[in-house]
């Protein structure tokens, strides 16, 4: 994919009048790339438009003008949007209290590094986690996480001759998959691959 250049986004003006019609199609276009996996983790596999969505809300808040600061965030963000070779993803961990997320933050430790994805027969894929953002600590995992997932030939030539893709969460507290992901979903990732 295409990284984004400073003539892709909006100026602060031009994302103001535009926001609400540019966060649902945004929204729209995340159902077909976000999976749950059990009760409290999804799985939103990022790509051009949902990292320019993310950027532009940050140079909302934050009231960004300058090209240069723009021009760093652009290098960080491009970061996370795939290759034509990768998958990348946010990884979201929620729990409806703080009382239960604070405990499960601590017992799901590691959580962000026994991700994986299969096709078919071929081997999972197991994620490359939070290689840009350190979000977590050996006592602690953190609610959000970068996740980097790289097929080889062998797993993309069997999600893309139809093989079903699954997804799941392979840790001691929080083990769930998902056999097989809605074809929106499927499809919408096998787009990604080259």
């Amino acid at each position: 994919m295409n990284p984004l250049s400073l003539g892709d986004l909006m100026s602060l003006e031009e994302y103001s009048e535009q926001r609400t019609s540019f966060r649902n199609a945004v929204i729209e276009h995340k159902r077909n790339r976000s999976v749950q996996v059990g009760p409290n983790a999804t799985l939103v596999f990022e790509d051009r438009l949902t990292i320019q969505y993310q950027l532009q809300e940050m140079l909302r808040t934050e009231k960004s003008f300058d090209a240069s600061v723009i021009e760093q965030e652009l290098e960080a963000y491009n970061r996370l949007i795939p290759d034509g070779n990768n998958w990348k993803s946010t990884l979201i961990v929620q729990f409806p209290n703080s009382e239960e997320r604070q405990i499960a933050l601590i017992r799901l430790s590691g959580i962000e590094d026994r991700v994986w994805i299969g096709a078919g027969n071929s081997d999972c894929i197991w994620a490359i986690s939070d290689e840009f953002v350190v979000s977590a600590t050996e006592e602690q995992t953190s609610e959000l996480h970068y996740l980097r997932f790289e097929p080889d030939d062998s797993f993309a030539d069997a999600a893309k001759s139809g093989s079903d893709i699954s997804i799941g969460i392979r840790h001691d507290f929080y083990n769930h998959s998902v056999t097989p992901i809605p074809d929106n979903v499927r499809e919408s990732l096998l787009e990604d691959l080259d």
